[in-house]
């Protein structure tokens, strides 16, 4: 394998990671809390994972990895728009 594939494994590698680590934040917060609970770094994590991994995608060429990241990007960003306008809402309730 030549340097650059393995730089793209990689890449593909830490995506992973981040995805992952978006069910570890989920799973230790929900065994916290005792319920079914969704943190914000969930957010992030997905964000970050799902970016880096379409990246890879990309660099392979996959029109189904691809659509998928693409639209699950999407929906992670506008899950934190919504968590920071109900922020600024309710500071704004409390002002």
């Amino acid at each position: 394998m030549v340097l650059s594939e393995k730089m793209w494994v990689g890449i593909g590698l830490a995506g992973q990671f981040f995805f992952t680590m978006r069910f570890v934040v989920q799973w230790i917060a929900t065994e916290r809390s005792r319920r079914s609970v969704i943190p914000e770094s969930f957010w992030y994590f997905s964000i970050f994972g799902s970016l880096i991994l379409l990246v890879y995608s990309l660099y392979r060429k996959d029109p189904v990895f691809i659509l998928g990241q693409a639209f699950g990007t999407t929906v992670y960003v506008r899950n934190l728009f919504f968590i920071h306008k109900e922020k600024k809402d309710v500071a704004n309730a409390e002002s």
